[in-house]
């Protein structure tokens, strides 16, 4: 059982063994596996002995234990298992396990754990884990693969007859093995009495006249060098080359040099050090990236300061003349400033995705002043839009992204000028989709049009690798395309590309399309009045000092009742004392202490599922856990924001029926 290209599981069915007492469980598990079209034969046992004996009896490809069984527990069947069969997945599943429970699991071997409460986590999990022993195999046999080929292949460098060569002292063949023809491409007799200084690079004369000099002076020394001979077909090979001078001798009466062909070895060694340039570069990408994201956490729980007391200030009415102009400038100056912290982490790759239902055309429209600019006045831009609404669910600003990096890709492909066109249209898919991830339906294109140098045969497979480039150094860093696939693909999309070269080239990037009756259903107008307070009580959590007071301050002049806690510890003691009181929790994700935003609420929910949790955090995507955030039901507010949006996003939040695990 492996998974292809597009982590879907393939090939034999999936070999599950699951040790759980609970009928009622294991028949959900099963359901859930179904449900994500997972083929699979799932084997329930319920006790010691039955799980021993069919470790025994069968292979698995992972195993599902409960943490907690009569006379038996996870950790007991953990032991044993991985004395059978260690490099087996290896997942725990509880509906009590706390974290020091947990650790002490991983650390024992598992791969991972489950909550009861949260059976939607399993199947992904299940994916991971099986996934990632798939790829520990095929690393193994890639090792194995690597082993046996290098071995092949020193057994053919060790026999292969290299070319033996007699020179005179004034560098005239006076011989050559036979091993010429087959590796120069000339036969023995073709060079004989030939300079061979006459096929040698002129730039690797001057130093094989040098060290032919150097032997012919010094009898006893060998010497080594590399060059550049000219082959039969008219090409340059690389010999390596040790010589030494037996000219004394009267039966050899010359220079007798050893070459060998070592071109792939120089290709390989300059494909290795463009390999290591990638990878430098890749490395400051990712540490520029890292720096992004830590700078726009801090950037941004500033911001929330900042933005939040401007805000306050342009509530009072008693504010007028130029201190209404100062706050007003120093909002605004957040509002930019957020912005720029968004390019950061869009730059890096870090941003979290925060999908809305959103109409393409206006988001092309919207765009239209910035890409005439972008293009110059050489090339000349035409939009076609879809005459009905191209609703599509899509973060915006990667949509703009991906439409950026694909007009400037045109424009770097008319330098002299030309036309760009851009337009959106309806397709559907009716059929099987060569994509197995892509299901039949409705999908909105977004066609980007040039009339450029278009893309040679040789390149159009490697378009959208990272770091490949066909402009010149310093023209552009390779990772355009790469983003624009990235995030097409993030979209549960895909890009088509057609080109001839000197016609031109289309880009076709295809996006689910969205029904305008759900979207008018789903994303109303925008209630632009002042947001409703509340007498709810609410616990902020926040290790940040000024934005912990700025948010109570700010609720409690709503009317809410307010429990701050500047830690995950510190709101599990107020927990015990105001558990039935608290309508909701506002938490930072990530906290200094050892007690993060998540786990505070997942140990919380174990206590009171309904309650109702808001989750907020100045870090990437990376950090925080993108796949956590995005989930259904979870409530996600990035910083910076405005007293506005936390006060609507807490109202809404309330207003909403009780969550349900």
């Amino acid at each position: 059982m492996i998974f292809d290209d597009h982590n879907t599981l393939v090939n034999a069915p999936l070999q599950i063994l699951h040790l759980e007492d609970d009928p009622d469980f294991s028949d959900l598990v099963r359901s859930l596996i179904e449900k994500e079209g997972i083929t699979a034969e799932l084997m329930v046992v319920s006790s010691r002995a039955q799980y021993e004996e069919a470790l025994k009896q069968h292979r698995f490809d992972i195993i599902l234990a409960d943490y907690l069984l009569p006379g038996y527990t996870g950790l007991e069947a953990l032991q044993y298992f991985r004395q059978k069969c260690r490099e087996t997945p290896f997942l725990l599943i509880s509906g009590t396990i706390g974290e020091e429970a947990a650790i002490d699991s991983l650390r024992s071997g598992a791969t991972d754990y489950v909550l009861k409460q949260w059976p939607d986590r399993l199947v992904p999990a299940l994916r991971r884990a099986v996934q990632e022993a798939t790829e520990r195999r095929h690393r193994r046999e890639a090792e194995t693969e690597l082993l046996r080929r290098e071995k092949y292949f020193r057994a053919l460098t060790e026999n292969t007859l290299d070319i033996l060569t007699i020179l005179d002292r004034e560098g005239v063949y006076l011989y050559n093995s036979p091993s010429l023809k087959r590796v120069l491409g000339y036969a023995p007799k073709e060079l004989a009495g030939h300079n061979a200084f006459a096929f040698i690079h002129p730039d690797d004369l001057e130093n094989a006249k040098t060290a032919f000099g150097q032997a012919m002076q010094n009898p006893d020394q060998t010497v080594r060098l590399e060059f550049r001979f000219r082959h039969q077909d008219g090409s340059w090979r690389y010999l390596e080359a040790i010589g030494q001078s037996h000219l004394a001798d009267s039966e050899i009466g010359g220079v007798v040099i050893n070459s060998r062909d070592v071109s792939d070895r120089k290709m390989a060694e300059d494909g290795m050090r463009d390999l290591e340039d990638q990878l430098r570069h890749s490395q400051k990408m990712e540490a520029i990236g890292r720096l992004a994201g830590g700078v726009a956490h801090d950037f941004n729980n500033i911001l929330t300061v900042i933005h939040g007391h401007a805000s306050l200030l342009l509530q009072n009415a008693g504010l007028i003349g130029p201190f209404a102009r100062s706050a007003q400038q120093i909002t605004e100056a957040a509002d930019r400033a957020a912005a720029l912290t968004r390019k950061l982490l869009t730059f890096s790759r870090r941003q979290v995705m925060q999908p809305r239902r959103l109409n393409l055309n206006e988001l092309v429209n919207h765009m239209t002043d910035m890409l005439g600019r972008i293009l110059g006045e050489d090339i000349t831009l035409q939009v076609i839009y879809l005459q009905e609404g191209a609703f599509i669910e899509a973060d915006a600003s990667m949509i703009e992204q991906v439409l950026l990096n694909l007009a400037v890709n045109s424009r770097d492909a008319m330098p002299q000028g030309g036309a760009l066109t851009i337009s959106i249209s309806l397709s559907e898919l009716t059929g099987p989709s060569r994509l197995p991830e892509i299901q039949p339906g409705k999908f909105v294109c977004l066609t980007v049009t040039d009339r450029g140098c278009g893309i040679s045969p040789q390149n159009m497979s490697r378009i959208f690798e990272p770091f490949f480039t066909t402009k010149e150094v310093g023209k552009g860093t390779g990772l355009g395309l790469a983003t624009v696939y990235g995030i097409v693909k993030q979209h549960q999309g895909w890009i088509e590309v057609e080109s001839q070269v000197n016609q031109g080239a289309t880009f076709k990037v295809f996006l689910p399309y969205v029904k305008t009756a759900e979207n008018a259903a789903e994303a109303p107008e925008v209630d632009d009045g002042a947001p409703r307070g509340g007498s709810e009580t609410i616990m902020v959590v926040e290790d940040e000092t000024a934005v912990r007071q700025l948010v109570c301050d700010l609720l409690s002049a709503y009317g809410y009742n307010v429990l701050p806690a500047e830690s995950g510890r510190k709101a599990l003691e107020l927990w015990q004392d105001h558990r039935e009181k608290v309508d909701l929790i506002l938490t930072d994700l990530v906290m200094p202490d050892r007690l993060n935003g998540r786990q505070l609420a997942e140990r919380l929910w174990v206590d009171r599922p309904e309650l109702k949790v808001i989750f907020t955090s100045g870090y990437s995507a990376e950090v925080v856990g993108k796949d956590f955030v995005l989930q259904p039901g979870i409530h996600y507010l990035q910083k910076p924001y405005p007293p506005n949006a936390l006060a609507a996003k807490i109202r809404e939040c309330l207003d909403l029926p009780a969550r349900t695990n």
